[in-house]
């Protein structure tokens, strides 16, 4: 293409044509960004206050935080479709406006019952605006503007989780957790008018059609799963009732299998996983990832219900952990082409699940800055894995099948959330089963516990070969660590 063909072309693009979009536009996307990231956190120091507010017990307040992460995972695959059917700015209005009503119902809540369902809505909007967000990027800015662009917006995903934790203590402890939801508001509304005002409505020009009865047949057996996760250990929910889930989940999702090959666009695209470094990426990282996400839902439980501390106090300390994703993106570069992927993802595995069976150590007397030292060790462990088996998951794959792949590995990095909250969360009720008040050593028999599962990955990183994401990691066999 000639030069002055590139600049014709570049002139399509709504930031060339206005300057000013270059920066309301990935602020739009970012305050949406935002929003999404910090409540999948942010509600994790407030579950005891909620708990008690809505009558309900601390164990049983992680469907408040799996439902929301379960909506995420479902309907992600959703909103690529509806963005090229409907427009992208009409579908990221929309996903605003149901999520910022979400938030407001879920500030209202006053049940269980009607808590969770109202998360559900939230998700449902948080998973139409970050797929949809990314689109209205791609499509804004032309190629070598992208990068500027996508760096705006991948700053909400580092601060909301770092952020989730301590905002969320902060608010319980000196307003109310209603707040927790309710500051959505004026960031829901204000998204709605500037998005409505500055992002041009694009659509897809060829439409490829939904896989409505795969996307069925996907998302009812994660449901199951989810539900049978929740079940077990509940007085009142037979075993039989469990196992009946399970095996109905595994008939879908065989059926599944045999769909998949027979349409042109699947909700989820099999294929991929005949990568090898897709399929350990995201099946065992995802594995891995389970054991590892327990523990934030675990730890804020054991420092305020077991060790007495304040939403505030547990807040601070459990916003440690993700401070040790900040250095994590400095060190994992040398880190892969020292060592290579396999080396990597199998040693973060097996010290991050010490690191989770090291909390059964601490005690209500161990000093603060011993705890805080500690927890940000886990944030360091727990980063190093979710940032190495996400690069290994894309590194390998052709460029045409980029766009499936973020969008099956999405789903599976939701799912890893929503799975790990419940499994910790199945253990500590399995071990206070019988009503007893949850005690600081039930917590350490949990953790200690849940520390098994990504131990449960090492067969999966140990089929990784040399080759497997090199052009990634610039590692080489035999290569000394010096002359790395």
């Amino acid at each position: 293409m000639s030069v002055p063909d590139e600049r014709a072309a570049e002139c399509d693009f709504a930031t060339r044509r206005d300057p000013r979009l270059r920066f309301l536009i990935p602020m739009v996307v970012a305050v949406a960004f935002l929003m999404e990231q910090l409540d999948s956190t942010i509600i994790t120091t407030a579950i005891p206050d909620i708990a008690t507010s809505l009558r309900a017990t601390p164990v049983q307040m992680n469907l408040a935080v799996t439902t929301y992460v379960l909506a995420l995972a479902i309907f992600i695959p959703v909103s690529g479709w509806f963005a090229d059917r409907f427009g992208a700015r009409r579908t990221f209005v929309a996903a605003l406006a149901v999520f910022t009503l979400g938030s407001v119902a879920c500030g209202a809540a006053w049940s269980l019952p009607m808590l969770v369902a109202t998360r559900a809505v939230q998700g449902l909007g948080g998973a139409m605006m970050t797929p949809v967000g990314r689109l209205i990027l791609l499509r804004s800015f032309p190629r070598r503007d992208l990068v500027k662009a996508m760096t705006y917006t991948t700053l909400p995903a580092i601060l909301g989780p770092v952020a989730g934790p301590l905002l969320g203590g902060l608010i319980t402890t000196y307003a109310s957790w209603r707040w927790i939801f309710l500051v959505n508001v004026p960031f829901g509304l204000i998204g709605i008018l500037l998005a409505l005002r500055f992002v041009e409505d694009t659509r897809a020009e060829a439409r490829t059609p939904f896989d409505v009865p795969g996307f069925l047949l996907v998302g009812t057996a994660v449901a199951m799963i989810q539900l049978a996760l929740e079940a077990v250990g509940k007085p009142l929910v037979p075993t039989g009732a469990v196992v009946v889930l399970l095996a109905a989940a595994t008939a879908l999702l065989l059926a599944f299998g045999v769909h998949a090959p027979r349409v042109a666009h699947p909700a989820v695209d099999l294929r991929l996983f005949r990568h090898r470094s897709f399929a350990v990426g995201t099946l065992a990282g995802g594995l891995c990832r389970v054991g590892l996400n327990g523990a934030p839902f675990l730890l804020p439980l054991m420092l305020q219900v077991g060790f007495g501390l304040s939403p505030v106090a547990s807040g601070s300390l459990t916003f440690v952990s993700s401070v040790g994703a900040i250095p994590v993106r400095v060190v994992a570069g040398r880190l892969l082409r020292w060592f290579g992927f396999r080396t990597v993802l199998g040693g973060s595995a097996v010290l991050g699940a010490l690191a989770v069976a090291g909390f059964a150590a601490l005690e209500p007397s161990t000093p603060r800055w011993i705890l805080a030292g500690y927890i940000l060790l886990f944030g360091l462990m727990r980063s190093t894995q979710f940032m190495t088996s996400n690069t290994l998951s894309y590194a390998d794959l052709p460029a045409e099948e980029l766009s499936r792949a973020t969008s099956v590995g999405g789903v599976l990095q939701q799912l890893s959330v929503s799975f790990g909250v419940s499994t910790a969360a199945m253990v500590l009720g399995l071990l206070s089963r019988h009503g007893e008040a949850l005690t600081v050593a039930g917590f350490h028999r949990a953790f200690l516990l849940t520390a098994v599962v990504p131990l449960l990955a090492l067969p999966g990183f140990l089929l990784l070969k040399a080759e497997d994401g090199a052009q990634v990691s610039g590692h080489r066999v035999g290569t000394a660590r010096a002359s790395a």
